[in-house]
């Protein structure tokens, strides 16, 4: 008798293996991210966990691809539209990020207003000025665009700085720790009462380019931009260019349009911005908690003939 498959596309520790083949002892595992450990295994895999480059071959023909967990909380890189064709679930990584992603919006936060990114640079240069410093982040006002797991940590750490907190989501539905609920289509009425913007958006059509030149000219000139969520939900140039001209005091970005960001962007010399090479949601924790809160949770669900439902990706959102 044939086993199942299951292809997880990651270079897992031996105990995280195990503790999934104890969930699945009749099948198989093949586990790795190099493609030679999985290519010739595609088109017999049930379920993967954690999509790479090159797996587009499962979805060929009379695929037996039924459900796939991403490693990652954004699918808009997966081939999305086949994905849907062929009816196969996917449930994404969403909630992994929300402590390390929260604690790097929170240290860009805090490195721009007490210029923390400035005393390092006097520092390589044996310079003692105090940079004018003079700014407080408590009791300021933050707008976070996207309510998710990782706004709502945000929202949360916020409050003990004794911050308004001010959210955008499509629902509109309210949200602790969060004093005032936005939809996206009152954003610019949201933008002038913060002083600190923060994007968390995942990238689907209507996140595309959602903040440009018009945001930008309604946020306050004292305000700090940080962007943590995907880089194509703001157009990069009016950001730039916001920068250049002090419509805006300083921005923290771990994304970008395009990424490496080119060694030719004006952002890497601007003193009042702090970049990070997409790296906000590194954490120690990331294969835990996506195997024990995640991935096995919807496994079990599965073998129940259910379909999985811990952050089931509604292919109509894109998220």
């Amino acid at each position: 008798m044939t086993k199942r498959k299951l292809i997880i596309g990651q270079n897992l520790a031996g105990h995280y293996v195990e503790k999934i083949q104890a969930a699945i002892p009749d099948w198989e595992i093949i586990a790795g991210r190099d493609s030679s450990v999985w290519q010739d295994e595609l088109a017999s895999a049930e379920v993967i966990a954690g999509w790479r480059k090159g797996m587009e071959d499962a979805l060929k023909g009379d695929t037996k691809l039924k459900w796939l967990q991403t490693w990652s909380a954004g699918v808009n890189s997966l081939p999305l539209e086949a994905l849907e064709e062929k009816n196969i679930s996917v449930t994404s990584a969403s909630g992994v990020h929300a402590n390390p992603i929260s604690e790097t919006i929170f240290a860009l936060m805090l490195a721009l207003t007490r210029k923390i990114h400035t005393y390092i640079r006097n520092q390589q240069l044996k310079t003692w000025h105090n940079a004018g410093l003079k700014l407080e982040i408590h009791h300021k006002t933050v707008g976070i665009l996207g309510i998710g797991a990782i706004g709502k940590e945000t929202a949360k750490i916020a409050k003990a700085f004794g911050m308004t907190v001010l959210g955008m989501r499509f629902s509109g539905q309210p949200e602790e720790y969060v004093d005032k609920m936005y939809t996206p289509d009152h954003l610019n009425s949201l933008l002038p009462e913060c002083d600190y913007v923060i994007d968390t958006l995942p990238l689907t059509r209507e996140t595309h380019h959602l903040i440009g030149k018009e945001q930008f000219d309604l946020m306050k000139k004292t305000a700090f931009f940080i962007n943590i969520g995907r880089g194509d939900s703001v157009v990069e140039e009016d950001l730039i260019s916001a920068l250049e001209q002090g419509l805006i005091a300083g921005a923290g970005l771990d994304v970008f349009e395009t990424e490496p960001l080119n060694e030719s962007s004006p952002l890497w010399e601007m003193e009042n911005v702090i970049i990070t090479p997409h790296t906000a949601g590194a954490t120690e924790y990331y294969d835990q908690r996506v195997i024990d809160d995640i991935f096995i949770p919807n496994l079990r669900q599965y073998l129940q003939n259910e379909t999985p439902s811990i952050n089931s990706v509604c292919y109509k959102k894109g998220y």
